[in-house]
């Protein structure tokens, strides 16, 4: 089983009169793994479905290999999908199950036996063909639906949230096989979720979307230390902001003294190096800078780590999440969240130091929300 190319140019899809995808382009590479990311309402399932077929495609062109698909019926796409629900047949077995599409397309029963037993070996479920899909657990159910895919060979796999029924234990296990069994097979796969831990521990690049409009495409790495947007900043949980004034310096970035901080000079990264500071746009000016809680550390005494911004902050509120303490510190007016393995008292004076590699500056800052109509 092998992934081919897909390739999408300026789709838009529309529900009534409102645009809902809006001129997304994606080149994926065959047996490439890409997740789709973003909040509800940003249009990921939607992309996905008009890949699939199941949603009319307006305007662009969808493309698989060298076969334009953009018209095609799901079913003529050489595509399979796993839904969030799994949509299995609770009147059959679990060899039924996974032979169903192998059914449709009239293939002989002895070949249908030789692919189920094939499926249910490659997923662990050796011994539970005979057994109702309704007696199974909800991982085994998940491998379930993902060999009913896989028995047709597509040549694009598609998952629709397929493991947000699961509980967070069998998550986690479930997703590193899906990826293990991706890589084995070489299939091309597109997963949407909106949870950026399992985006990121799955895919080989992310593509985060806002507003049904594609906001950065990347790998988890470069997303997540060197984001595009203030949206994907925060959505990527950089979700701290606090403004400063910036202007070049001798190679780095100045940062001017203010109320809750001196001036200092920190070095300048670029989308390779997450060692410096990182700024959208021009590096100088009026600059909000986001940052995440477990970047920042609480200065208990004097060292102070180089290349590092100090803020000087007041603890409003202590909090422990498990493993570490979770403090909202007053900083300027504002509370920002700090986690630290160390027991601080509510009301304390404290200094918080941010690497320069945790900054991502940027000429606003992300305040609204994604639009509800859009799915």
């Amino acid at each position: 089983m092998t992934g081919e190319a897909l390739s999408l140019e300026r789709i838009e899809t529309a529900f009534g009169s409102t645009l809902i995808l809006k001129g997304v382009s994606l080149a994926v590479e065959p047996g490439e793994f890409v997740a789709l990311l973003g909040s509800s309402g940003c249009g990921k399932t939607t992309l996905l479905r008009a890949i699939s077929g199941f949603v009319d495609v307006r305007a662009g062109r969808i493309q698989v290999g060298e076969r334009d698909i953009t018209h095609l019926p799901p079913e003529k796409r050489d595509m399979a999908m796993v839904f969030q629900s799994y949509a299995l047949w609770p009147h059959m077995t679990t060899a039924e199950n996974i032979a169903y599409g192998l059914r449709l397309r009239r293939i002989d029963r002895a070949e249908r036996r030789r692919r189920v037993q094939e499926i249910l070996g490659m997923l662990g479920l050796d011994g539970l063909g005979d057994r109702a899909v309704t007696a199974l657990s909800g991982g085994q159910r998940q491998r379930v639906a993902l060999g009913r895919a896989l028995a047709i060979n597509p040549r694009i796999l598609l998952l629709d949230e397929p493991l947000s029924n699961l509980d967070a234990r069998i998550r986690h296990t479930v997703r590193h096989e899906i990826k293990a069994l991706q890589q084995q097979l070489g299939i091309t796969t597109i997963h949407v979720t909106h949870d950026r831990e399992e985006a990121m521990i799955m895919a080989d690049r992310l593509v985060v979307m806002e507003d049904g409009e594609i906001r950065q495409v990347d790998t988890p790495e470069a997303i997540y230390n060197r984001p595009a947007s203030p949206f994907v900043a925060a959505f990527m949980g950089a979700d701290n902001v606090i403004w400063l004034d910036i202007q070049p310096d001798d190679g780095g970035l100045k940062v001017a003294a203010s109320d809750y901080s001196d001036a200092v000079l920190l070095p300048l990264g670029n989308k390779r190096d997450a060692a410096g500071i990182h700024v959208e746009g021009e590096p100088s000016g009026r600059k909000a800078a986001h940052f995440r809680s477990e970047a920042a550390t609480l200065l208990l005494d004097d060292q102070v780590p180089p290349d590092s911004l100090v803020l000087r902050g007041v603890i409003r509120q202590s909090t422990y999440p498990g493993g570490f303490y979770r403090y909202a510190v007053d900083i300027g007016g504002d509370s920002f969240m700090v986690d630290d393995q160390r027991r601080v008292t509510p009301g304390d004076r404290v200094r918080v130091a941010l690497p320069a590699g945790a900054l991502s500056l940027f000429s606003q800052v992300f305040e609204g929300e994604e639009n509800e109509t859009v799915h």
